[in-house]
């Protein structure tokens, strides 16, 4: 079933004129769960103060397991990582090496203050992602994340491909996104990974499907489909 998402404007997420330029920072090296929390907590408080930009931070964990506001005990079937709690919305989902991270720290008060439209934009963000190495990615309306059809695992077969969990504060949000570049595919099996049991429904990543991007490569094609998601500036109300 296609997400009734894909319908959403997602125009009025640009930036408003004279709104200051998204700050990037890439991470070289895997990043403790715990640092990543502590900087995005005082990054959203500093934003909110306006007393920092926005941030897009891209990165990659250590292997571990979060948990997120719906995760249920039951949904760890292999506690083989550690798992640590997580104030996004969604269930449990595996981080690790090979998985390219995007937190994203926007004020959506200058942009527009819309849940539901902002996940829409975050799809969007990872569809043209997909989209520079050719593979078609698509919204789900009874499943959160990016989807890849897998007609050659059978009929009605697909795969996701990346997840989504937010948390908004004063409209400021963090978490973000994460797409599987080439990550170990197995350690999703230690876990129903955001609840979802159906057997049709499993996980893939670039390299499951043939592809040798790099997380530089993707970092490249993140950048660009952010600008044309998030940062065309637009009009102010009323003119």
């Amino acid at each position: 079933m296609v997400n009734d998402r894909q319908n959403l404007d997602l125009s009025a997420f640009s930036r408003v004129p004279g709104g200051a330029a998204v700050e990037w920072l890439i991470s070289d090296q895997a990043i403790p769960y715990p640092e990543a929390i502590e900087l995005m907590e005082a990054r959203v408080a500093d934003i909110a103060a306006g007393r920092a930009s926005e941030l897009v931070w891209l990165l990659e964990h250590p292997s571990l397991y979060t948990s997120g506001t719906s995760g249920k005990t039951a949904d760890l079937l292999d506690p083989r990582f550690p798992i640590f709690a997580s104030g996004r919305g969604g269930q449990l989902t595996y981080h690790g090496p090979g998985q390219r991270v995007a937190y994203v720290m926007l004020d959506l008060k200058q942009r527009r203050p819309d849940v539901r439209a902002y996940v829409a934009s975050l799809e969007e963000w990872i569809i043209r992602t997909l989209a520079a190495f050719n593979v078609r990615g698509e919204r789900r309306e009874d499943r959160v994340g990016v989807w890849v059809a897998r007609p050659d695992k059978g009929r009605g077969f697909e795969d996701k491909i990346a997840a989504i969990g937010v948390r908004l504060r004063r409209w400021v949000s963090f978490h973000g996104i994460s797409i599987n570049v080439e990550p170990e595919l197995a350690h999703f099996q230690a876990i129903i990974p955001c609840g979802v049991t159906d057997p049709r429904y499993g996980v893939t990543s670039l390299a499951d499907l043939g592809l040798t991007a790099t997380s530089a490569d993707v970092d490249i094609a993140l950048r660009q489909a952010f600008e044309d998601v998030f940062e065309h500036q637009r009009l102010p109300e009323g003119i």
